[in-house]
């Protein structure tokens, strides 16, 4: 494994547990998962993608992780052993929900399993 993503692991383990156990902002509601980090090669950039299910506002609980930012890039700095400490991006990751609407579109389909259309034609 590259180092780059070794760090990137170890990042998405941190900035997890820190959502789930250190932050205390209202904003914060339902299920919330990091679901992937990228950092830069110089370890300069590092960003955070965030999955939410449950949650009121979308756009208020992306705020109170943006004001969070400074906190996760101190923890990160504390916790993980680096040259420099990365500045801290988060972006909204939509794939889980993506997924669950084209699941019920799916389901939605009224699509005869393969054995019964075989036998149609015999």
């Amino acid at each position: 494994m590259e180092r780059t993503e070794r760090i990137e692991e170890e990042i998405r383990k941190l900035v997890g547990k820190i959502i789930d156990q250190d932050l205390k902002d209202p904003r914060l509601s339902g299920i919330i998962s990091v679901t992937k980090v990228s950092v830069t090669k110089d370890l300069k950039y590092c960003k955070i993608f965030i999955s939410m299910l449950g949650t009121k506002d979308e756009n208020e609980a992306m705020e109170a992780l943006k004001s969070a930012a400074g906190y996760m890039r101190k923890e990160i700095g504390s916790n993980i052993r680096m040259h420099s400490t990365p500045e801290v991006k988060f972006e909204l990751d939509d794939s889980i929900e993506y997924g669950n609407k084209i699941q019920k579109i799916i389901n939605e389909l009224d699509i005869k399993p393969i054995e019964e259309n075989d036998n149609e034609g015999v």
